[in-house]
C-alpha cells in the first residue's frame, strides 16, 4: 500500500485526540498529498461531497505479532473483547477509518492540492492510504446498534476554564479545545479527582483535573 498523503492536526500525541471522528466538529485538519499523488486531477469533483472517508495508518501503534483480544480503556482496562469487535489501534493490520467533514479544497498551493477537513480523530502527521467520498444513502444506517452504548458517556463534562488560562489559547483554537475537553479522554479505570492530566494541543500543554462531571483547567504551558 502506498501513502498518498499526511494530515496535519493540532495533536502531536494520541492522548487528547477524540476516540472517534466527528465528536469534536470544530477540530481542523489539513491533508497534504505526497508525490506522485500531488495532482489536482485526482481531486476533480470531490468538492461536491460534504464528507469523506479517510483510510489511514496507526503509525504510532505498529507492533509485531497478533492478539485476538484487547483491553479497551473505556471498559476499565480489565475486560477483554475480540479485536474485531473494537476500534483498537492494535490490529493485525494497523489501519484506521474516519469520516470527516470536507470544509474546502485548495487545488493550487505551493504544497500542491490541499483538503481542509473538520472532526478528524488523527494525530499530526498520520499517513493516509486512501480517500473516498461519504455516501449518505449507503453509509448511513439509522437502525444500527452499539454493543457498548450502555457504558458510553451520555452527556459531556462541564468544562471550567479560568479566564487567566483561556486568554493564552488563540481564539480560533478555543471552541475545538472545549469540545475535546468535554469528551473525557481518560481511560475508564482512571477517576482520581486529585490527579492532573494533560495533553499537547496547538503548541500548548493543557493541564486539568476531573472531579465527577466537572473538568477544571488548572494550567496552560506554551511549548
Amino acid at each position: 500500500m502506498q501513502i498518498i498523503a499526511h494530515i496535519h492536526t493540532d495533536f502531536p500525541t494520541k492522548f487528547g485526540v477524540p476516540r472517534q471522528s466527528g465528536l469534536a466538529e470544530s477540530l481542523r485538519g489539513t491533508i497534504v498529498f505526497t508525490p506522485p499523488y500531488r495532482n489536482p486531477d485526482a481531486l476533480r469533483g470531490i468538492e461536491g461531497f460534504s464528507h469523506i472517508w479517510l483510510i489511514w495508518q496507526f503509525h504510532k501503534a505498529l507492533r509485531d505479532g497478533f492478539s485476538p483480544t484487547v483491553l479497551p480503556p473505556k471498559l476499565g482496562g480489565k475486560t477483554r473483547v475480540g479485536v474485531f469487535a473494537t476500534r483498537s489501534p492494535f490490529r493485525p493490520n494497523a489501519i484506521g477509518l474516519s469520516s470527516v467533514r470536507l470544509l474546502g479544497v485548495a487545488l493550487h498551493t505551493p504544497d500542491g492540492p490541499l483538503l481542509h477537513v473538520a472532526g478528524a480523530d488523527l494525530v499530526d502527521g498520520t499517513p493516509i492510504f486512501d480517500i473516498k467520498p461519504y455516501l449518505p444513502y449507503a453509509d448511513c444506517h439509522t437502525d444500527a446498534t452499539d454493543a457498548f452504548a450502555d457504558i458510553r458517556r451520555d452527556t459531556p463534562l462541564r468544562v471550567v476554564f479560568p479566564d487567566e488560562w483561556l486568554q493564552i489559547i488563540p481564539e480560533d483554537k478555543r471552541e475545538a479545545l472545549f469540545e475535546v475537553l468535554a469528551l473525557d479522554t481518560r481511560p475508564g479505570y482512571q477517576n482520581d479527582p486529585a490527579r492532573r492530566y494533560g495533553f499537547n494541543y496547538a503548541g500548548f500543554d493543557v493541564r486539568f483535573t476531573i472531579d465527577g462531571d466537572t473538568l477544571t483547567v488548572v494550567e496552560i504551558v506554551k511549548l
